[in-house]
């Protein structure tokens, strides 16, 4: 836990205690400061230290507002005074006080992922043609900002001129750096590593993907868990509870059993001591922010401790298939070539007519030639037909015509074999899509493409498996696609060819079935679905307002790996928080029992309070570094 070492505040605090302790142990041991010095000189401390504590207990007696804890605090230092016990009455304000900064440094170490977010972001950048860095803030869209090497960049932006790397693990969490090209975008609080930028600005200063992870994270106090309302809502009730039980330890003895009243006076102020409840109050938070600060860090924006919770006890897994469980992009993954065409021929001419088209099926076939080293031949007279294919004539195999797309479309101009439709329905069997070649006389070959699955999609979903977390596929893609896919990454059930207002209605369903229902997907056809179940998760969120703004999770990268570690995360949070509670309960339940039976002091009540405090704020802030 990092303590604040500069602030003065805290160095007086801890001074204060010191000195103060050194009193009471000189008391203990007789050495008393003379009257009439003794009250002025402990007084001092109490008023300099806990005045704040004091007057916010002095407003709720007031207002008779007994659920507030510090007018234990006040009721106990007066009671000390009144009994003379100045030593004491210092002890207990210092070390309550120490107890609520503590409370504070908790909170500020579970943001600190948060923090250096915000530490790392430049306030001012170099706007083309300006001589001095402009602040961020005055630079409107559509400016254009330079960027040297080395440089955190400013603004979220489309690079205009130049390439670089950028490490961009602020916002995705991902250790390896991206190449960026011109056309390519960038985000603010990211780091430009190797190359002179020029960036168009997309986004102003408050509306950067970066400043709506800091505000949404922020923000996520406001969705508390139930866990965190309980706690809550219990210590309402739990300090009047206190106060009615110490006056009682108070009236009984002295009233109806005729003992000391100085003696049982000092057991009901040591009652309310102990038995505030500031562990169990700030054992929720600290857990629940050192969480979402370790999902930050990682590229996981969580937008409250309800979602968090949540988490920890989804039953099934609601998935969307392309850009969630695949890239989204198209791949060449069968070659087939027929009637002695080469793996090369067949490719490489292909890729001479297909580079003319904008169509993403042409794209993948022209990187599938240049993947395996075969240069695209030189083609002219391209001519695409919509919905069919395509025309080209290649300028290297001896000016042939080559025919490309659909079966239907090559039986229009070149003989078919009967096994190439065979060919193409086992294709299409395994939800891929068929692309005809042919060029000379009857088929050249075939190539099968297919959505590319992303590495970690099964390994992921195996994890979340043996979580008892049942996966579901939802998409928009045909049937046969779908269960392709589902079969390569283990998902047993699937359906296909959904419409959004379809998956909302699955979601509905799944929600019947398994009560919590987590649901993952891009955050823009996913919005109603998402909206629809406990947690909606948004994959690969970096730079979409929609799925920031719409989910309840968004995941800034591609991967479908932070799925099983969220829910670790959570399950161990919730655990954190179980133990916090129960500890500091059985340890308070110990010293009242105590109290009770007529032993135990204040000194040695408050010292045990600060004490479990501190172990819970500890044993929280560890979720910082969970793996």
């Amino acid at each position: 836990m990092t303590l604040p070492m500069k602030d003065h505040r805290f160095l007086f605090l801890l001074a204060a205690i010191a000195v103060v302790i050194c009193l009471e142990v000189l008391s203990l041991a007789g050495v008393h400061i003379p009257m009439p010095y003794a009250p002025m000189v402990f007084a001092t401390f109490v008023l300099g230290i806990g005045y704040s504590v004091l007057w916010s207990g002095l407003k709720a007696l007031v207002r008779l507002n007994f659920s507030n804890i510090n007018l234990l605090m006040l009721i106990a230092v007066s009671g000390a005074f009144y009994l003379r016990e100045y030593p004491e009455g210092a002890v207990v304000i210092v070390l309550y006080v120490l107890g609520e900064r503590l409370e504070d440094i908790g909170i500020q170490n579970s943001k600190s992922a948060l923090n250096a977010l915000v530490s790392k972001a430049p306030k001012t950048a170099v706007v083309k043609g300006s001589a001095e860095p402009v602040p961020i803030e005055m630079i409107s869209v559509g400016t254009v900002i330079q960027i040297k090497p080395g440089e955190s960049i400013p603004l979220d932006g489309k690079i205009t001129s130049g390439e670089t790397t950028v490490d961009e693990a602020t916002i995705t969490g991902e250790p390896i750096p991206r190449d960026k090209h011109p056309g390519d975008q960038v985000f603010a609080g990211t780091l430009n590593m190797d190359g002179f930028i020029e960036v168009e600005s997309i986004k102003l200063a408050n509306d950067t993907t970066l400043a709506q992870i800091v505000r949404m994270t922020f923000e996520a106090q406001g969705n508390k868990s139930e866990t965190q309302k309980f706690i809550q809502k219990f210590s309402k009730f739990y300090t009047p509870s206190i106060i009615v039980l110490a006056i009682l330890l108070l009236v009984v003895p002295v009233l109806f059993l005729k003992q000391d009243f100085a003696h049982w006076l000092q057991q009901a102020i040591t009652l309310l001591v102990i038995a505030c409840p500031c562990a169990l109050v700030i054992s929720t938070p600290v857990a629940i922010y050192a969480a979402i600060g370790n999902a930050s860090a990682r590229g996981a924006l969580i937008k409250g401790g309800k979602f968090l919770e949540a988490m920890s006890q989804i039953k099934a897994i609601a998935l969307d298939k392309t850009r969630t469980i695949t890239f989204g992009n198209p791949i060449v993954s069968d070659i087939i070539p027929l009637n002695g065409t080469s793996r090369e021929e067949l490719l490489a001419c292909a890729a001479g007519a297909e580079v003319f088209s904008e169509h993403p099926l042409a794209q993948a076939i022209v990187d599938a030639s240049k993947n395996e080293g075969f240069d695209p031949h030189k083609a002219e007279g391209f001519r695409g037909i919509l919905g069919k294919g395509a025309i080209a004539k290649c300028l290297v195999c001896t000016d042939e015509t080559i025919y490309i797309g659909k079966l239907s479309f090559i039986r229009e101009h070149q003989p078919v074999a009967d096994g190439v439709e065979e060919i193409v329905e086992r294709l299409s069997g395994e939800g891929k899509t068929s692309v005809v070649i042919s060029f000379g006389n009857g088929v050249a070959g075939i190539l099968g493409l297919m959505d590319e699955i992303k590495p970690d999609s099964s390994h992921a979903l195996q994890q979340m498996m043996e979580l008892n977390i049942a996966p579901v596929m939802l998409t928009g893609d045909g049937e046969k696609a779908a269960i392709y896919v589902a079969a390569k990454v283990g998902i047993k059930r699937v359906f296909g060819g959904l419409l959004p207002k379809d998956k909302a209605g699955r979601i509905s369903e799944l929600l019947k079935e398994y009560g919590i229902v987590a649901m993952v997907g891009d955050g823009i056809n996913d919005a109603p679905a998402l909206a629809r179940a406990s947690v909606g998760i948004a994959m690969g969120a970096a730079g979409s307002d929609t799925a920031i703004e719409t989910a309840n999770i968004a995941l800034m990268n591609d991967k479908l790996s932070l799925l099983p570690f969220l829910v670790r995360l959570s399950k161990a949070t919730l655990r954190r928080i179980r133990i916090n509670t129960i500890g500091a309960v059985l340890v308070k339940l110990f010293f009242v029992i105590l109290v009770l039976l007529g032993y135990d002091s204040l000194v040695f009540a408050i010292a045990a309070d600060v004490g479990v405090t501190i172990a819970v704020i500890l044993f929280s802030l560890n979720l910082i570094g969970y793996e």
